[in-house]
């Protein structure tokens, strides 16, 4: 496999939406056992969507936040793990109810996103 260079990867991480950007960052740190800071922070905000492999079937869903409840740092500190986010935007996304927490995940991301969320007193809507 041809060595790629630092201006080839970060070409191929503009590409990415910060989901798949965020998933890949969990990976990484599983697999050289490491923990990235503000890494995902130089995600291009108007990255465009996810490839268009399986458009038609229902296998991505959408993890919707449709209100903080009574733990709102709770919630914040959650919605900061699932997405990492920097604290103003996790904050921002959670003042601004409903909003996509995830977007075009598989069902078992969902869920234990819907999960995660409820438990620190969310409600949660998955699509």
């Amino acid at each position: 496999m041809a060595k790629l260079t630092q201006d080839e990867l970060l070409a191929q991480f503009e590409e990415m939406t910060l989901i798949e950007l965020s998933e890949f960052v969990k990976a990484f740190e599983e697999k050289f056992d490491v923990t990235a800071a503000a890494a995902v922070a130089v995600a291009a905000p108007g990255a465009p969507g996810a490839p268009a492999e399986a458009v038609e079937e229902k296998d991505e869903f959408d993890v919707i936040l449709t209100g903080a409840g009574d733990k709102k740092i709770q919630v914040i500190k959650v919605v900061r793990e699932l997405t990492s986010l920097g604290l103003k935007e996790a904050k921002d996304l959670v003042d601004g109810t409903p909003k996509p927490v995830l977007e075009k995940v598989n069902k078992e991301a969902a869920e234990k996103a819907a999960e995660s969320l409820k438990g620190a007193g969310a409600s949660v809507e998955v699509k």
